[in-house]
């Protein structure tokens, strides 16, 4: 089991007719400005952090994404996760 209080998440951003990656690139900037933990894979982004500031990251990434255009958010949310160990963290 996770720390207390922690859940994980990964959130996969997908671009619908959209030329660039402007809706991914304003995602991760969104998860960065939300202060959770986080780690950027090649196909998906794992943020960690309490239920609150996870889900209010998702919700930003979104709301960012979809202001370039249609997208697609997929998101996987656990509590039984490890927290990877190269993780950033914002303050």
């Amino acid at each position: 089991m996770a720390e207390d209080g922690v859940i994980q998440a990964t959130l996969a951003v997908y671009p619908l007719d959209q030329a660039g990656n402007a809706a991914i690139d304003r995602a991760l900037e969104a998860i960065a400005a939300s202060g959770v933990s986080y780690e950027t894979r090649s196909m998906q982004t794992e943020v960690m952090g309490t239920p609150e500031a996870v889900f209010e990251a998702i919700r930003a990434a979104y709301d960012a994404a979809a202001a370039a255009g249609g997208v697609v958010l997929t998101t996987t949310i656990s509590n039984a996760c490890p927290l990877p160990a190269g993780a950033v963290q914002e303050e």
